[in-house]
């Protein structure tokens, strides 16, 4: 069993507000609280920094955390929560990303099962293969390169792996914003200062393998919906909805 904590704060640089943001009628926290609690989580919290949001969740009938808005990253933000309610170190948490509406909820499922299957990792994450050129340039597209055993070795926004010989995107994967803890793991993470290469490229899972945390990461079992950083993707999610995925 598991708990999902879902991070939402209201200050998104590239698209402020935008967990309040309207999707085909929901606003946009609504729709990854809901795929949320169709997974086979015990418990789905949202921990965020702002009182219309967690106030939204409880209206919804939901629990919402309000965190401290200084936060650097989503985990961070949930370990505020795990510290507070006082979790034992074994229990994993998945953290969902609040901009992830169409983040299907057997990935939830899966991710979770893929860190109590490997009890000597830190963290687990999914993938899914890059389908074009445009994807492995676009910064906004997370991409992972992993060692034989599935342990990440790098994250970044740059185009990895390159090709010397041309053929680019041949087996580069696009990491999911989807993350399972155990609690001892978040909580040593969140203790770490943020890293130099997390600064350098705005993503917090480099703070863990700069600090030589175990990343185990999974091809997904299904195919995900895009997440929202901008306006076009808040477009693009909205007509997707709105045609029932």
């Amino acid at each position: 069993m598991y708990r999902v904590v879902i991070p939402a704060r209201f200050g998104s640089t590239r698209l402020p507000g935008k967990a309040l943001r309207l999707l085909a009628g929901k606003p946009m926290i609504q729709w990854v609280y809901e795929r949320a609690r169709r997974s086979a989580a015990r418990q789905v919290i949202v921990a965020t920094d702002d009182e219309r949001i967690a106030q939204l969740v409880r209206e919804l009938g939901g629990e919402a955390c309000l965190t401290d808005s200084t936060h650097a990253s989503g985990s961070d933000r949930i370990a505020e929560v795990a510290r507070r309610e006082g979790w034992p170190d074994s229990d994993l948490i998945v953290n969902l990303q609040g901009d992830e509406p169409l983040m299907p909820e057997a990935l939830i499922d899966q991710v979770a099962a893929l860190l109590a299957a490997n009890p000597g990792a830190d963290l687990a994450t999914l993938s899914v293969p890059l389908e074009s050129v445009a994807a492995l340039l676009d910064p906004n597209v997370v991409k992972v390169v992993t060692d034989g055993a599935q342990r990440a070795l790098y994250f970044s926004r740059a185009p990895i792996p390159w090709s010397r010989d041309g053929a680019q995107g041949a087996g580069a994967r696009r990491h999911l914003g989807l993350y399972a803890y155990r609690v001892a793991a978040l909580l040593r993470l969140a203790a770490l200062p943020p890293s130099p290469l997390e600064q350098l490229e705005k993503l917090e899972q480099l703070r863990a393998l700069e600090h030589g945390m175990d990343i185990r990461v999974a091809d997904a079992v299904v195919a995900p919906g895009p997440d929202v950083n901008t306006e076009r993707d808040l477009a693009a999610v909205a007509a997707l909805l709105e045609a029932g995925h």
